[in-house]
């Protein structure tokens, strides 16, 4: 094989020196592909199907830009970065191979590569530096506007044991002070409390979900690897194709919501579940929820790949939609939000354990607002 003129190492297609495989970062998220750099300041991204190169066009330029995707999209190609692209390369074997094939195995890589112009790389660092103290700054600020006290110690001389009936009738009271010392005293409470969602009720799923993530809240401050086992059962079981999620996603948006600064490195992988039809309008709802104490944590994610969902059939997903993007101020998608001020179709979300309806329209004039409105600050 090393004597074969038809494959050879991958290089980059700016200076001509080979390059090392890609590989994901270690704050993977949910639909990047994996990523390098060259030693002449290159940042490539290889998209192993050859079928969706655009997508690595865009993550490429935005990693580019120290994942700062509001400088990406206001540069330039030529003027400010150029391209290049190496074809027929394996991932497997991190190799260029001519003849498309090796033993039988179809090659259809791509390697896109993309460099910023030197005066661009140093505005991408600067502004990466100032955003990175900036949101450092803005956390300090929740937190002193936002405390969550830490819950008192249980009291151990007679602790409350968790069963079902007790479970059942302390959330149908909404009780959340007898669920967060009940959880305190006793592990097995949020496991009862996850039993709940299993409600042929929607409003009832919602509500059980909002009561989860409001005990939540609150025993994290004390307890938050118990938090930390629930939300990695509740994505076990979404993920689990033979089960129906009922309920599972919401909660997920309301604890991640309540507590971004313990759980929200859990956000990323919402964006799992935009995919399926069964919990594509509860995640894309998550991922707003969330966007509005943390717009930070969604846009450190791939979100423009979401764009498209502003004209789905459904319009739970056109206005779960129009609330994400005016949360996270997403000012390249103004247009489409513009497109959608005749949608006047009634959707309903949750907040703060009630129901809420509005129209796509209003959805989306409040979205350009916020963006507007934040343009200006």
């Amino acid at each position: 094989m090393a004597g074969d003129h038809n494959i050879v190492r991958p290089w980059c297609p700016f200076c001509g020196v080979d390059v090392g495989k890609p590989s994901h970062g270690p704050e993977r998220k949910m639909m990047e592909f994996p990523v390098g750099r060259c030693q002449c300041g290159a940042v490539y991204s290889c998209d192993a199907t050859g079928h969706n190169v655009g997508a690595a066009m865009v993550e490429t330029l935005v990693f580019a830009c120290g994942d700062n995707s509001d400088l990406a999209w206001e540069l330039m190609p030529e003027d400010d970065y150029l391209t290049g692209r190496i074809e027929n390369y394996d991932e497997v074997t991190h190799e260029v191979v001519a003849t498309k094939n090796v033993d039988g195995r179809a090659v259809r890589g791509v390697l896109y590569f993309v460099r910023l112009h030197t005066e661009i790389q140093e505005i991408a660092q600067r502004v990466k530096d100032k955003k990175d103290a900036a949101l450092q700054d803005e956390v300090s600020v929740l937190k002193e506007e936002n405390p969550v006290p830490l819950e008192p110690v249980p009291d151990a001389a007679a602790p409350e044991k968790a069963n079902k009936r007790t479970v059942k009738k302390y959330v149908a009271k909404e009780d959340i002070d007898s669920l967060v010392r009940l959880c305190l005293n006793d592990k097995k409470t949020l496991r009862l409390m996850q039993r709940l969602l299993y409600d042929p009720s929607e409003e009832g799923r919602w509500r059980t979900a909002w009561i989860i993530g409001s005990v939540c809240k609150r025993v994290a401050s004390r307890d938050p690897g118990a938090v930390s086992e629930l939300l990695q059962r509740l994505f076990e079981a979404c993920s689990d194709s033979a089960a129906t999620p009922w309920g599972m996603v919401e909660t997920i948006g309301f604890v991640v919501a309540g507590r971004p600064d313990i759980f929200g490195a859990f956000t990323r992988y919402l964006l799992n579940y935009v995919a399926d039809d069964s919990t594509r309008n509860q995640a894309i709802w998550a991922l707003a929820e969330i966007a509005q104490v943390r717009p930070d944590l969604v846009r450190n994610t791939p979100f423009y790949s979401l764009f498209h969902f502003l004209k789905h059939p459904d319009k739970q997903v056109r206005g779960q939609m129009a609330r994400l993007l005016g949360n996270i101020q997403a000012g390249e998608a103004t247009m489409q939000l513009m497109e959608r001020g005749g949608d006047n179709d009634i959707f309903y979300y949750y907040a703060d354990g009630a129901k809420h309806e509005m129209s796509v329209a209003d959805a989306a004039r409040e979205a350009i607002a916020k963006i507007q409105g934040g343009k200006g600050e």
